[in-house]
């Protein structure tokens, strides 16, 4: 039998200044009521934008008097709101049996700035692990956000084993490369911006690494590029309405036959894709890199992609992959902030 989860994937407004008390509230409760709404739709899993909870605005954080923007260190955020809501996301998500997947801040001990993270709750309200953006932009990086570490994070629902990345980081392939060599079946893709050509870049990689994909934008951001779920190949199996209202994008991720590609999408059309000013200004964690090296590494990462993996290549011949086949468990992050420490998911019996 051919194994079936069913994805919802969330626009949600997303407040811009972490000092709101009230607008944090209110996007609270709107994740909640779509998290009821995607709940009664059948849903498994649940994923929100970046930032859900709250994307601080650097003109509205890091400006000073003169209008130059300065470092912040998140002091200022309201970070007892923050971890109430939070928690009752969390709680939210025990009740309903729903894993859900919604951004925030996570905060460090000033003066360090706090991590862009996307946070798993699993179906019993715990939290399961916490996804720190690695690759931030120049600003990002400069002004408002510490990166976070170099692994990559993979949990597993039901069997399914998902991968995650934020925002600029669909810019940079060679995440998704290695996602691919993990052997994950979905990529859930959070972003906080208004930038259709992303989420084309999104659906280029289910025709590169044949998997599927969640991508998440907010609700004002909705009318150029909506929330939606891309299936292996590259084809759009369903999209939330593009009216700047919160909603969402439903439909089955299993191992049926989603139909045919559309079209292959080689290396140098993926970065063909990629706006150069955003890409040569993106920071990798730590360091800068030469445009030359990011544009070589990218590259190469793909081309030693090649070997596919007993998964993708099962589906590809039509077939169902053995459970666990190639697999390798990756389950990083946490942190005691603001859902306690995240628990382990047992070892599957093999």
């Amino acid at each position: 039998m051919d194994r079936m989860l069913r994805l919802a994937v969330a626009q949600s407004t997303v407040p811009e200044d972490p000092r709101d008390q009230a607008a944090i509230r209110g996007a609270g409760e709107e994740i909640r009521a779509l998290m009821v709404e995607a709940a009664g739709a059948g849903a498994r899993l649940v994923q929100f934008p970046e930032g859900a909870l709250v994307y601080p605005d650097k003109h509205v954080v890091a400006a000073g008097p003169d209008g130059t923007l300065t470092p912040v260190d998140g002091s200022g955020a309201a970070w007892d709101v923050l971890r109430e809501e939070a928690q009752r996301i969390a709680a939210l998500a025990g009740e309903l049996s729903l894993w859900t997947v919604f951004g925030s801040l996570h905060p460090l001990t000033p003066p360090a700035r706090p991590h862009n993270s996307l946070y798993v709750v699993s179906d019993e309200g715990q939290l399961v692990t916490r996804y720190d953006k690695r690759y931030l932009s120049n600003t990002e990086l400069s002004y408002l956000y510490t990166p976070g570490r170099p692994e990559p994070t993979v949990f597993e629902v039901d069997g399914f084993r998902f991968g995650l990345a934020i925002c600029i980081e669909a810019y940079f392939p060679e995440l998704f490369a290695e996602y691919e060599r993990l052997d994950v079946d979905c990529v859930l893709v959070s972003v906080m911006v208004d930038d259709p050509a992303r989420a084309t870049v999104a659906q280029a990689y289910g025709t590169l690494y044949n998997y599927w994909l969640g991508y998440a934008v907010p609700a004002q951001y909705a009318a150029n590029a909506p929330s939606g779920i891309v299936a292996p190949g590259g084809r759009w199996l369903h999209r939330a309405p593009a009216d700047n209202r919160p909603a969402l994008a439903i439909a089955g991720v299993g191992d049926e036959d989603v139909g045919q590609r559309p079209h292959e999408v080689g290396i140098e059309e993926v970065l063909d894709l990629v706006p150069e000013k955003i890409r040569h200004a993106a920071m990798l964690p730590g360091q800068r890199r030469e445009r030359r090296s990011i544009t070589q590494s990218a590259s190469g990462s793909l081309r030693r992609s090649a070997a596919v993996s007993p998964r993708r290549a099962c589906r590809s011949a039509g077939v169902s992959a053995r459970p666990g086949w190639g697999r390798r468990r990756v389950v990083q992050g946490g942190g005691r902030w603001p859902l306690g420490r995240h628990r382990r998911q047992p070892a599957r019996p093999r």
